[in-house]
């Protein structure tokens, strides 16, 4: 039942979406947060971190999420770009949220987990109609 049950989510692209989300925010926040401690600003440690997310979730997107629609010689170059496109408004979306939420007083982390959900839907929508479409 439980094996049955996990198929059935794994095959919804959403689902697969969203855990591969969660493997790249954990290579996010580990390093946001570890340059926080290390004094960095805000600004500056969640572009770092959400870099680093970048590259998690293009190997787990391209291979496990949208491996059907993941294209293959020049055009893939193609898709690669406009991945890191979708990744760009992602970081901006992130960069003015965190930005804004510090210069208003607000927790950076707390600023960054609003971020985390603006900018993930945002990307999945992107990615889901123009980069694998």
């Amino acid at each position: 039942m439980i094996a049955r049950a996990a198929t059935l989510v794994w095959r919804i692209t959403y689902a697969r979406y969203i855990m591969a989300s969660a493997l790249a925010l954990a290579a996010d926040l580990s390093l946001f947060m570890m340059l926080l401690q290390m004094g960095t600003q805000p600004v500056p440690a969640s572009m770092a971190g959400y870099c680093s997310g970048l590259l998690v979730h293009w190997l787990v997107s391209s291979r496990l999420v949208f491996a059907e629609q993941a294209l293959r010689g020049p055009q893939r170059t193609r898709q690669k770009a406009l991945f890191v496109i979708s990744t760009l408004i992602g970081l901006a979306l992130t960069s003015l949220i965190v930005g804004t939420g510090s210069h208003f007083g607000l927790d950076p982390r707390l600023a960054k987990l609003v971020a985390v959900a603006i900018s993930f839907q945002a990307t999945y929508l992107l990615r889901r109609s123009v980069v694998f479409a």
